[in-house]
């Protein structure tokens, strides 16, 4: 997270905008721009040489009109709770995009993982779950893997929230492991949305995405799926990067050979040789036709937005792009498909999980595929048609659909009592 920068303001400053086009009233406005809940923890854990540590974490839920709140849960030592908060509302308004009845939610803990064993990962996981398991459950909050976390992690989640219920409870959390009640295809997910909703956009620009050249910032799990994908229907990758640093070839990257043989090592892709090493700010400014954004928040700026080269953003990550790039990208006739669109499909993938968890009764991943791709080509198409209407960008256009969504089903519900 970019510690400058306030993404809670912007998600506010991108609500107020959508606001304006729907006439939104004041109250409802006012409501939408908070979260209905926000519970702050400090909890101790044991640490394996025995001495004990206190950590801080987060559950936000931000919106229930439309059904239980879903989203990530992220581990980083830079979270705080108004970044939770904003990733919360973003949350609400991609699951109103893709039409799913779910409201937004997040959670995070403020620690750096890198510093802790297994062991101690684990009982962090617990506690933490213990100490918001009064606001979690499979009808009312369903967390899901976010940056450092994994669906180990999911798996901690799942057990401790199962002992404290005396029963198994597959649905409380989704992105867990295929044994336990997760759902083929869900690590792919969102990496496959950002593919589709890119390969959407391109129909729309007139260009060719097989003979596309494109650079992937970030390469976990979102970055390295897109970007492999992207590989596979014939797209070169000529640049990537983690958290280490970015390398660049215009030829175009082994990205199979990549992940498999240095995603994960402590060198990372940095220990790759046949290419040139660059540092994250070059990465962003490469000659490309699609750059993806797939690493953190507000990378994409006022400063650097004029030296992107790209025709299209297809953002992966959660609020990479600020609202003053985002008017630069614009004057430039640059197209940004915004994260509540093109980030969605892990979201999707979710749902389809909760729902076979409901029912147990479990897809096979083609169909997971299928189904996600086709709510994924819905929703862009719903989305460029309301830009379109509005003669307004992407972003807006999506927020727009997504505000109407959680404003007609709060003003139908009405307020209690």
């Amino acid at each position: 997270m970019s510690s400058h920068f306030d993404v809670l303001e912007m998600a506010r400053q991108q609500l107020a905008k959508a606001a304006k086009y729907l006439d939104l009233d004041e109250g409802l406005h006012m409501v939408l721009s908070r979260p209905k809940r926000a519970l702050i923890v400090n909890f101790p854990v044991v640490l394996d040489n025995g001495e004990v540590t206190c950590f801080e974490g987060y559950r936000v839920q931000h919106n229930t009109s439309r059904g239980p709140t879903k989203g990530g849960l992220r581990y980083h030592p830079d979270v705080d709770v108004h970044e939770t908060t904003a990733l919360a509302m973003w949350m609400t308004w991609k699951c109103a995009v893709a039409n799913i009845p779910y409201g937004g939610a997040k959670g995070s803990v403020k620690v750096d993982t890198k510093k802790l064993s297994k062991r101690e990962l684990e009982k962090l996981t617990r506690r933490f779950v213990t100490e918001i398991n009064m606001i979690i459950g499979e009808r009312g909050d369903i967390p899901a893997p976010d940056i450092g976390t994994n669906p180990q992690v999911m798996a901690w989640i799942m057990d401790t929230f199962s002992m404290h219920a005396g029963y198994t409870v597959p649905g409380v959390v989704t992105g867990k492991p295929i044994e336990l009640g997760g759902s083929e295809g869900r690590v792919e997910a969102t990496g496959r949305g950002v593919v589709v909703c890119a390969q959407e956009a391109c129909k729309s620009a007139g260009m060719d995405f097989s003979s596309s050249k494109i650079v992937v910032q970030g390469f976990g799990n979102v970055g390295s799926v897109a970007a492999r994908l992207s590989e596979e229907d014939g797209a070169t990758v000529v640049g990537i990067s983690d958290a280490r640093g970015a390398i660049y070839n215009p030829k175009g990257l082994p990205i199979r050979e990549l992940y498999e043989r240095y995603a994960g090592r402590d060198g990372g892709i940095s220990e790759y040789k046949d290419c040139e090493h660059i540092d994250n700010a070059t990465l962003l400014e490469l000659p490309c036709d699609i750059l993806m954004p797939s690493a953190i928040s507000a990378q994409l700026t006022a400063q650097n937005a004029p030296n992107v080269k790209a025709k299209l953003i297809v953002e992966g990550a959660n609020g990479p792009t600020t609202p003053d790039a985002d008017a630069i990208f614009s004057d430039n006739g640059v197209l940004v498909v915004p994260d509540i669109l093109a980030n969605a499909g892990g979201v999707v993938c979710s749902y389809f999980e909760w729902v076979q968890d409901l029912q147990n009764f479990f897809w096979e991943e083609n169909e997971v595929n299928t189904k996600l791709a086709r709510i994924m080509r819905h929703s862009y198409s719903a989305v460029e048609a309301t830009m379109k209407v509005h003669k307004t960008d992407m972003r807006t256009a999506a927020m727009i659909i997504g505000v109407k969504r959680v404003a007609e089903a709060t003003i139908m519900r009405g307020i209690y009592p």
